[in-house]
């Protein structure tokens, strides 16, 4: 791959004592030493099925071998995977990583022209996609070759597991900086980049989610899957699968919170990841009483801070169980930890909006424009070195250019450090808004309006303003029930924020939109509102 970019990481040899590559294990080395040593144990849970790792192990090795016989991919090639969560899913990953291939999951809720895009800009040369995605196999012309799940005929992957059953497949030599994965940014702005995750970070992401994150794992744990593959979940199975512990995937279609319960209490889940609207879905829900849940050590959150108020209602709900990470796509959700220990009803006791302290080996470092460090309390933006850091952008230097600087990954998030070094989050650079002069900073003020009793999920946003360049509106969702209107909204917030943070106007959803991961973004919402013909324009 002689257009992949040169990792940051990478360094000339000191004294002809360092190689200028170094092997690393095989990511899919993980199925098999699970197969050798964990043989029966399940690898895989899905709608009343289990696959052990010896018969996971058994298939990818299956479909490796038929993706490089009958469709050429090799080391480097590019896989592109448009599948909702199933176990063939689950096996595209590790058959690419054994050949030494790039996987490249898509998120299945894109349009078949987002899906286009991404296969032309990867290179893919094999896209493998769920049979009830035909418009998105013929909108990706530039792909050569295509496999389905759930499909008929020769192509279709389960007929190629059988027909190439048995086949021996060892895993492919890797180097450090040999790609395994390129994850797709969510494309908040511009159309979505392509980070290159590869064998060496992957594996310290791993044994640093293991050691920080989810410390004790084991061949006994069961981790619920609730969210897409193709992202962070991805990440989350691959370290159950270092750990040798069962992945159980929710059944398919729309997230049920009641299935998820049940779930939990037949499996003696002991994990879940999910991002922060997504737990206050699970809390909020009557079901979270009807199942025993004594099996859950940990409700891993991600994605976007998590307001205090739906804090505090999952703490009274679950329990000392809540572990918070912040961490990119780039960065592999491998930036700071907040632990259960850190995790506080008591608001004197707790560090209020801080996402955690850095992860092992990581380094945060809180930055001026001119890349200078700020000191404590003082807001900046969040920049990033370590072994978690990926290798940068495929095919795009002028992204790569802007996003290191002085070996710092930038993560286009506000932020800054305490005494102690606890990371607080104020908002993404972009969503910060300039109102007569005066930065506003959206999160300080949603997280005041969440403390009104009547108020569900709400969002600042910053929209044109003649006069003052910027000013703020609120939209908001009302608890069930609740009646409260603009007024009692501005009025809640006076006296609690500046005049010039006042949203100057309030408007109401019924529903938040959000994106397919269950995150609400600022340019969703902002579409939304000019769809409706509410605002005007574009935000900052």
């Amino acid at each position: 791959m002689n257009d992949m970019p040169v990792s940051p990481r990478k360094a000339d040899p000191v004294g002809g004592l360092a190689p200028q590559t170094t092997r690393v294990a095989n990511l899919a080395h993980f199925l098999t030493r699970n197969a050798r040593r964990l043989p029966d144990r399940p690898a895989l849970i899905w709608q009343d099925r289990r696959w052990s790792w010896a018969e996971t192990d058994a298939r990818v090795s299956a479909l490796a071998a038929a993706m490089q016989d009958r469709y050429g991919i090799s080391k480097g090639s590019r896989v592109l995977v448009q599948s909702q969560n199933c176990h063939q899913m689950f096996e595209t990953m590790f058959a690419c990583f054994r050949l030494g291939a790039v996987w490249v999951p898509t998120n299945f809720r894109q349009s078949p022209d987002e899906v286009a895009y991404l296969a032309q800009s990867s290179g893919a040369s094999l896209m493998i996609a769920g049979a009830e995605f035909p418009d998105h196999v013929a909108a990706c012309a530039s792909v050569v070759h295509h496999a389905s799940i759930g499909g008929s005929g020769d192509d279709d992957i389960d007929t190629l597991i059988e027909s190439y059953h048995g086949t021996p497949m060892p895993n492919a030599p890797v180097d450090r900086d040999d790609p395994c994965w390129f994850f797709f940014t969510s494309g908040t702005t511009g159309r979505p980049k392509a980070a290159v995750l590869t064998h060496g970070q992957m594996s310290y992401v791993i044994l640093s989610h293991l050691n920080d994150l989810m410390p004790g794992s084991g061949s006994t744990d069961v981790s619920l899957v609730v969210a897409p593959l193709s992202h962070g979940a991805g990440i989350h199975q691959l370290v159950k699968a270092a750990a040798g512990g069962a992945t159980l995937l929710m059944p398919p279609g729309r997230f049920d919170v009641a299935e998820a319960w049940r779930l939990v209490a037949e499996h003696r889940v002991t994990d879940i990841f999910t991002v922060p609207t997504i737990v206050k879905m699970l809390v909020e829900d009557p079901a979270v009483d009807c199942y025993d849940r004594s099996s859950l050590r940990q409700v891993i959150y991600a994605g976007a801070p998590m307001y205090r108020a739906d804090q505090k209602y999952a703490l009274e709900r679950l329990g000392p169980v809540l572990t918070q990470y912040f961490g990119l796509g780039e960065v592999t959700g491998n930036i700071t930890v907040l632990p259960p220990c850190d995790h506080h009803l008591d608001d004197v006791v707790m560090r209020l909006g801080s996402c955690g302290y850095e992860r092992t080996g990581m380094q945060v470092s809180i930055q001026n424009d001119a890349g200078q460090e700020m000191a404590p309390f003082e807001t900046g933006e969040i920049c990033v070195c370590g072994p978690a850091v990926f290798a940068g952008y495929y095919n795009n230097p002028e992204a790569n250019a802007k996003s290191f600087r002085d070996g710092f990954f930038r993560t286009g998030d506000l932020g800054h450090l305490d005494d102690e070094g606890y990371l607080y989050i104020t908002g993404r650079s972009s969503d910060m808004y300039i109102s007569g002069g005066s930065n506003v900073y959206p999160r300080e003020i949603e997280e005041k309006l969440l403390t009104h009793p009547a108020l569900s999920e709400v969002a600042v946003l910053g929209i044109p303003d003649p006069k003052w360049g910027e000013v703020g509106v609120a939209v908001c969702v009302a608890r069930s029930g609740a009646s409260v209107g603009e007024a009692d909204v501005v009025g809640h917030l006076k006296g609690k924020v500046s005049g010039y943070k006042l949203p100057r106007q309030v408007f109401f959803f019924d529903e938040m939109p959000k994106t397919s991961y269950g995150k609400i973004t600022k340019k969703l919402i902002l579409e939304t509102l000019v769809e409706r013909g509410l605002v005007l324009g574009a935000a900052s």
